[in-house]
């Protein structure tokens, strides 16, 4: 008799435990974000726990399939083939778009190209140029630096551009990998995600954002530009989505209180993201 009632106290004890335990698996863009918002909420909310991964959206939202997340962060919405699995295992979601976020296209500092056109850029990206010649004049092979195919970044660009990754690009694990694979390569281009240059190395000299213009002779933004972006007239910005099974909707009702709070939104903003008013 004793036994039992020890098992009991044990499993009330983690199913209690439990409860106050947060897990956030998904978006690369997203993670750096995420892990300020979790810390900064844990000081006024110190009875829960909350743990952070990255690996990507695709990662992310298998995590939920598999019951191995509360939240997915995602940088792209569910595809079709997801929302069927999701269906068919009867895991109902909620969506929340917690910022916007935008898409930078990055070469070494010292390369010749301040602003790129769509057209041209899907060519790069697509290996149908394969030389920087028609673009800067100089004979130099072009070198892609991307993310893997499971990430949310990856399938954005590739939308946007209406075009199949070159063969030959690089699929790098995050933005720090492309960072740096770019910064070593004179004749580099990769993309990342703008918050991400923002919150991690405004310091570093060794990088260029371009401007991107959606045809030639058409005005250049940045997707550094905080009036663009609130404008939506920077080709390749993006909501930032995240998912959650109703059956954690509780949990984490607190966690997503403070994100929409002015301490949340605070932190949204320094980290290089824009505030956004959907639901």
């Amino acid at each position: 008799m004793r036994i039992l009632v020890i098992l009991v106290i044990i499993s009330l004890y983690s199913c209690s435990h439990d409860y106050k335990t947060i897990k956030v698996k998904g978006s690369d863009t997203e993670v750096n974000l995420a892990v300020v918002l979790a810390e900064q909420f844990r000081k006024t909310n110190n009875e829960f726990s909350v743990a952070i991964s990255g690996g990507g959206s695709g990662l992310g939202i298998a995590s939920l399939l598999n019951g191995q997340a509360d939240i997915a962060n995602s940088s792209r919405p569910l595809s079709d083939e997801e929302v069927s699995m999701f269906n068919v295992r009867r895991i109902t979601l909620r969506t929340v778009i917690f910022a916007e976020d935008a898409t930078a296209f990055i070469v070494r500092k010292d390369f010749p190209l301040d602003s790129i056109d769509v057209p041209t850029l899907a060519n790069l990206l697509s290996g149908r140029y394969s030389n920087w010649k028609p673009v800067t004049g100089l004979d130099m092979p072009v070198n892609i630096y991307g993310r893997q195919s499971n990430s949310g970044t990856h399938s954005f660009v590739s939308k946007k551009l209406n075009i199949e990754f070159s063969r030959n690009a690089k699929e790098m694990n995050g933005n720090a990998q492309i960072i740096q694979g770019v910064k070593m390569d004179v004749s580099g281009i990769g993309y990342v995600g703008a918050g991400y240059i923002l919150h991690g190395t405004q310091e570093d000299h060794s990088i260029k954002v371009l401007r991107i213009c959606e045809r030639s002779g058409s005005l250049a933004v940045s997707p550094l530009d905080e009036t663009a972006i609130m404008a939506s007239r920077y080709y390749f910005q993006r909501p930032l989505y995240q998912f959650i099974p109703v059956s954690s909707w509780n949990k984490v009702s607190a966690f997503l209180q403070f994100e929409k709070s002015a301490a949340g939104q605070k932190i949204i903003k320094e980290s290089g993201y824009y505030i956004v008013n959907r639901q």
